[in-house]
Formats: C-alpha cells, sequence, structure tokens
C-alpha cells in the first residue's frame, strides 16, 4: 500500500484518536496535519513498519508527544462525550495514549507497544496505571459469570486490582440473576456457557429485558461465534479466550470510562 493510500485509508481512525488525546476536533487535526505534511515533506519519515497503520500510529504518537497540548478546556461536548475527555485528561499521557490505543482503537497490545516504542512490560505497566487511575474515578461493583473456577479467579483477581469491587460469581443462569438482584452491580461479566448447561446469553438478555437501565455487559467466551447473531444482546464488549490481562483491564476500563450511569460502589 502506498504512503498515499494509506493515510487515505486510515485517516479517519487517526482523526478519531487524535480527537481523543486532546479533547477536540481541532486540536487533535493539528497533530494528523503535522503527521501528513512531515510524509509529503519526506516519505521516508514513515516508520518502517509492515503494518500502515501501525506505522501511521506511531509517527502521530511520536508528534503528540514532542508538543503536547494540555486538554484543560479543550473540551467539545459536540464531538467527544465532555465527561469522558474530563476522564481522559487526568489520565498522565502516555497512559491516556495506551487506554486509547487498546480500548478504543482496537490495537493488539504488542501492536500498541510497537506504536508507543515501549516494551511489552513497559506498555502493560501503562495499561495498569491507567486502570487503576480510571477505577479512581468509575470505581464499581462487578458481578462475574463463569463457571470455571481458575478463570473466575483470574477474573476476579483482575477485577480486584484494579480497585473495584465483586458482588458475586455465578457459575448458572439461576444464580446470575439471584446474584443481580440482591446486589445490582455496575459491570457484569459473562461467559456463555455456563456450568449446568444453562446460557449466559439467556441471563444477560433476562437482565436486559427485566431492568430499564442495565449495566454495561462484557462477554468473555470461547465461543464468540455464537454472539455473532444480530440478536439483542449485542456484543458491544468482546473478549475471546484465551484472553490477555491488558486486554480484560482495557475493556473494562472502557465499558465504565464511557458509561456514566454505571453504579458506583459506595
Amino acid at each position: 500500500m502506498s504512503i498515499s493510500a494509506a493515510i487515505k485509508t486510515h485517516l479517519p481512525l487517526m482523526r478519531r484518536y487524535a480527537r481523543a488525546l486532546t479533547g477536540s476536533q481541532e486540536s487533535g487535526d493539528t497533530y494528523v496535519s503535522a503527521v501528513i505534511e512531515a510524509l509529503i515533506a519526506e516519505p521516508s519519515a514513515l516508520p518502517p513498519i509492515e503494518d500502515k497503520r501501525v506505522a501511521l500510529f506511531q509517527m502521530l504518537s511520536k508528534i503528540w508527544g514532542s508538543a503536547f497540548i494540555d486538554m484543560k478546556g479543550q473540551f467539545e461536548s459536540e464531538t467527544w462525550e465532555k465527561t469522558a475527555a474530563m476522564r481522559l485528561a487526568a489520565l498522565p499521557p502516555t497512559a491516556r495514549q495506551a487506554f486509547l490505543l487498546v480500548a478504543v482503537e482496537g490495537f493488539t497490545s504488542e501492536d500498541a507497544a510497537t506504536i508507543l516504542d515501549v516494551s511489552q512490560d513497559d506498555f502493560s505497566n501503562l495499561i495498569d496505571r491507567a486502570a487503576v487511575d480510571i477505577a479512581d474515578q468509575v470505581s464499581t461493583n462487578v458481578l462475574i459469570i463463569e463457571d470455571e473456577p481458575m478463570i473466575a479467579m483470574e477474573i476476579e483477581q483482575l477485577v480486584t486490582d484494579l480497585g473495584h469491587s465483586t458482588t458475586g460469581i455465578a457459575r448458572t443462569h439461576a444464580d446470575a440473576l439471584k446474584l443481580f438482584n440482591q446486589n445490582r452491580p455496575g459491570l457484569v461479566l459473562a461467559d456463555i456457557r455456563l456450568a449446568d448447561g444453562s446460557s449466559g446469553i439467556d441471563a444477560v438478555n433476562e437482565i436486559f429485558a427485566t431492568h430499564e437501565s442495565p449495566p454495561p455487559i462484557i462477554f468473555i467466551t470461547a465461543y464468540p461465534e455464537m454472539l455473532l447473531t444480530g440478536e439483542r444482546p449485542e456484543p458491544t464488549f468482546l473478549i475471546t479466550k484465551p484472553f490477555s490481562p491488558e486486554m480484560v483491564k482495557a475493556l473494562i476500563s472502557q465499558a465504565l470510562f464511557f458509561e456514566e450511569e454505571a453504579d458506583v460502589a459506595a
């Protein structure tokens, strides 16, 4: 793919990312324009990375880091949800990038580490920092629907490491509904196939059907194709097993970060 074709293909995504980083479309476009101008002047300035999207985002990240603009006062509610922008502004700059690259732009942790030009360990630390800072703003109770004890324990540890609490671990459809109604959570992490042959999808469907403002749902499953049916609930947040801890943390943060109505723990 030529540089001009790569820019044309990925320009909308670059603009979205830059807008999130800066808090406004105008400021974000200034950085994106700087990338384009640099490439017009010197095409060889594009990092020698096979994936052109990764290369372009790395270049954008370096330019943003070299001329950082404070987000204070930059918020534009018509282009970037204001509450989310204010929450983003509270994150350290590099941790903010790490969070957005994985949770919003959908890069793998490996590609995101390449974009930020950091080691995988350093990237993991950045995601942890972002997740903890986000949890400080939107700490909540989490219901885990998972029938495999080891996986449930791992997920519970990730949740508590982020500063959230758990309302319990459900192994069946009936358990999930009971725990949900006993202590309404601000987030649900749900497997699809449960211990007694029941379905996490059915449990979530019932939650949606019986509550006007259900919390965000993250499906964690080895069977993602079961959610691609076009039926409710839509898999807004989906993690495929085996999962990476970084992805789980990023999606938990994303689901709560942009969810204004999540119940906040006392």
